[in-house]
């Protein structure tokens, strides 16, 4: 269960919630998909990210192994975050993303992102997942475009526009 209480550390550079009394970096505003796949935050800063994920057996495919929709959600946060380290105070949506199925990706992951380049709105980055051998199992690139986060009157985020 998250507790809502968010601060920045001294350097600026990262996020915290209080998480059943322990502090753990967090991933900004809640999103609930990511919170469902149990996603963990190991590292955000420095145009770098990384993430730990076990995928639970509802997460797999007829195969026994983790479902690519799993492992892409992966890669999209994993670069999301990776983008957004630079600049916490600024959202990002993803634009374009491709990825790269090398080997099927089983039990616990490791999911490492990097920002490659930035302008004044745009984010480009690349995302590998490793699995607990160390072993490339997906690869991928992405886009993301920064944006402003606007608070609601009732202190809630509002929702993108869609036209």
């Amino acid at each position: 269960m998250f507790i809502f209480t968010t601060w920045l550390s001294q350097r600026g550079a990262r996020r915290f919630i209080l998480l059943k009394g322990f502090a753990v970096l967090s991933f900004g505003p809640e999103i609930p998909f990511v919170h469902e796949l149990g996603f963990v935050l190991i590292k955000a800063e420095s145009g770098e990210s990384e993430l730990r994920y076990t995928p639970r057996p509802e997460h797999l495919n007829s195969f026994g192994v983790t479902h690519g929709g799993a492992s892409m959600t992966l890669l999209d946060v994993t670069m999301a975050v990776a983008a957004r380290s630079v600049d916490f105070e600024q959202g990002v949506v993803t634009i374009e993303m491709k990825s790269s199925f090398m080997q099927a990706a089983k039990g616990p992951l490791v999911g490492q992102g990097k920002l490659l380049h930035r302008t004044g709105s745009m984010a480009f980055t690349e995302g590998r997942i490793y699995d607990a051998q160390g072993r490339l199992c997906v690869q991928a690139t992405g886009t993301f475009k920064y944006m402003q986060r606007r608070p609601a009157a009732e202190g809630g985020l509002k929702a993108l526009p869609t036209d």
